[in-house]
C-alpha cells in the first residue's frame, strides 16, 4: 500500500509488518508523496537536521497561498473615491453607534479603507495566534500516534530512510518531521480560507474575530460594493450599514480584551482530545487514492480532502463541550452586533429590514468564521443559535437596560450558556442579587 505511514527498515519484512501499524515499504516515498501534498519539504530537512522547530504556522506560506487564491480571484486598488466615501459613512455610523452601546468610540484613523491584499496582511498575525492551540494539539497527537507506532524502536537506533541516501533519524526526529507536516497541511488550509475570505468580507472585523491588537473600524470598498450589488438600494445606505456593523465590533473586540484568548483557550479545549485514528486514515486515504479524490501529483486534491474532513478525527464528549462554546461565543458575537445596529438604526436607514436581512440570509449560508471553523475544527455554526442570540441581546436590553446588556462582556463567565439564550428573563434574574438576603442565612 503506497504513502501515508513508514517501515522501519530492520530487514525482516514480515516482522516489520507486526511492528509497524501502518502497512507501508518506503519511508522515502511517503516524504516524496506528502512533498506533492502541501509538505514544506525544506522545513522537514531542516528538522531532520536539528536547525528548526517544526510545530508552528509558516506566516510566508500562509500569506502566499493567500494571495495565489486572491490573484486568481481579482482586486482592484483603494480610489480617492473610495476614501472619501467610506469615511464619510464611518463618521455618520460612529455617532449614530453611540446611542446604542456604552462601549466607548475608538479613535478614527485615515486608514478606514482596505484593499483585499491589504486586509489578507493585517489579519496574518491573528490568524496565526489564533490557530495555533490546533497545531500544537495536533502534533502532540502525531507525536502520540508515532510513539505507538515506533514503540520498541530504541532513540538512540536511527531508522534508515531508503530514496534518501545514507541517512537514518531517531524517534524525536520523526515526531519532528510529522510536526513540519501537519503545520504544514494547516498552513496550506488557513491560507486557502483566508484568501477566499478576502473577496468577501466587507471590514476588518466582518469575521467577528478579534484579529488584530491595534483595532480599528475598516471596510474594503470593492467587497462593499460587491455585497450590495442587485440589491437596489442606494450604496451610501449600504455602506453606512456594513460601517454601523463594522463599529459595533470594533467597540466589542477594544472593550472585551479577554476574547482572544478565551477563544485560543477554547480551541486548545478542542485540541487537547485530539486523537488520531492512524488505521482509520490509511484506510480512508488509500480509498481516496483509489478513487481519484487524492492525486499526489496535485498538491490541491489534500487540501480538498482534507476541507472535506477525510482526516478529521472522532469527536470527544469534552470536544463537543469546547465546540459548543465555542458555537455559542460566535453566535453571541454576531447577535450582539445585530442588536446594536438595528438599536442604533431603526429609524434612520429606510432598507434596514431588507439589509439586515441580507446579512442574516448571507451569514446563514456563507459565513467567514462558519467557513473558517468547518475547514479546521468541523464545526458548524448554527444560523439557529445565531437568531437566539439576537433575540437574547434585544429583550435583555428591554428588561434591564443598555448598560446591564453590555456588562455581560466583562467576563467571559458571564456570559450566558446556549440554554440560556432561550431565558432571558430568568438569565437576568439569575445575575442581580436580591435586596433580603436573610433567606439565603
Amino acid at each position: 500500500m503506497p504513502g501515508f505511514g513508514f517501515t522501519p527498515d530492520n530487514g525482516d519484512e514480515d516482522e516489520s509488518k507486526g511492528n509497524n501499524p501502518f502497512g507501508f515499504e518506503n519511508f522515502g516515498e511517503i516524504f516524496k508523496q506528502f512533498s506533492g501534498m502541501g509538505l514544506n519539504l525544506p522545513a522537514l530537512m531542516a528538522s531532520l537536521s536539528g536547525q528548526a522547530s517544526p510545530a508552528s504556522l509558516s506566516k510566508e506560506m500562509i500569506r502566499d497561498i493567500s494571495r495565489k487564491y486572491l490573484s486568481a480571484h481579482g482586486e482592484v486598488p483603494v480610489t480617492v473615491e473610495d476614501l472619501t466615501q467610506i469615511q464619510e459613512a464611518i463618521n455618520i455610523a460612529d455617532l449614530w453607534i453611540n446611542e446604542a452601546t456604552t462601549f466607548p468610540a475608538l479613535p478614527l484613523t485615515d486608514s478606514i479603507a482596505l484593499s483585499r491584499r491589504d486586509w489578507i496582511d493585517s489579519t496574518l498575525n491573528g490568524w496565526q495566534e489564533l490557530t495555533k492551540p490546533l497545531v500544537d494539539s495536533m502534533s502532540a497527537a502525531l507525536s502520540s500516534m508515532l510513539d505507538q507506532g515506533l514503540d520498541g524502536q530504541g532513540e538512540d537506533n536511527g531508522i534508515s530512510i531508503p530514496g534518501f541516501g545514507p541517512m537514518s533519524i531517531s524517534k524525536s526526529s520523526i515526531n519532528a518531521i510529522m510536526a513540519t507536516f501537519m503545520s504544514s497541511l494547516i498552513s496550506t488550509q488557513l491560507g486557502q480560507s483566508i484568501g477566499a475570505l478576502s473577496t468577501t468580507v466587507t471590514g476588518a472585523n466582518d469575521v467577528a474575530l478579534p484579529l488584530s491588537k491595534d483595532i480599528k473600524a475598516q471596510l474594503l470598498p470593492q467587497n462593499v460594493r460587491a455585497w450590495g450589488s442587485g440589491l437596489e438600494i442606494q450604496e451610501a445606505e449600504i455602506r453606512i450599514y456594513l460601517a454601523l456593523r463594522e463599529i459595533a465590533a470594533a467597540r466589542l473586540f477594544k472593550q472585551s480584551p479577554w476574547l482572544s484568548g478565551y477563544i485560543g483557550e477554547v480551541i486548545s479545549a478542542y485540541g487537547s482530545g485530539i486523537r488520531i485514528d492512524i488505521n482509520a486514515i490509511t484506510q480512508s486515504a488509500q480509498d481516496a487514492m483509489d478513487s481519484g479524490a487524492i492525486d499526489p501529483s496535485n498538491p490541491e486534491s489534500m487540501a480538498s480532502a482534507l476541507s472535506g474532513g477525510l482526516f478529521t478525527p472522532e469527536t470527544s464528549a469534552s470536544q463537543s463541550a469546547a465546540l459548543e462554546k465555542l458555537e455559542t461565543l460566535l453566535a453571541l458575537i454576531e447577535g450582539w452586533i445585530d442588536a446594536v445596529v438595528v438599536k442604533a438604526a431603526t429609524d434612520r436607514l429606510p432598507s434596514l429590514i431588507k439589509l439586515r436581512e441580507t446579512q442574516v440570509r448571507r451569514r446563514a449560508t456563507n459565513s467567514p468564521t462558519q467557513q473558517l471553523f468547518a475547514t479546521l475544527l468541523g464545526l458548524e455554526v448554527s444560523p439557529r443559535l445565531t437568531r437566539e442570540a439576537i433575540s437574547f441581546w434585544e429583550k435583555l436590553e428591554k428588561i434591564d437596560s443598555i448598560s446591564a446588556r453590555d456588562k455581560i462582556w466583562e467576563e467571559a463567565f458571564l456570559l450566558p450558556t446556549a440554554s440560556q439564550l432561550l431565558d432571558p428573563e430568568g438569565f437576568s434574574k439569575s445575575r442581580k442579587i436580591p435586596d433580603d438576603l436573610s433567606g439565603l442565612i
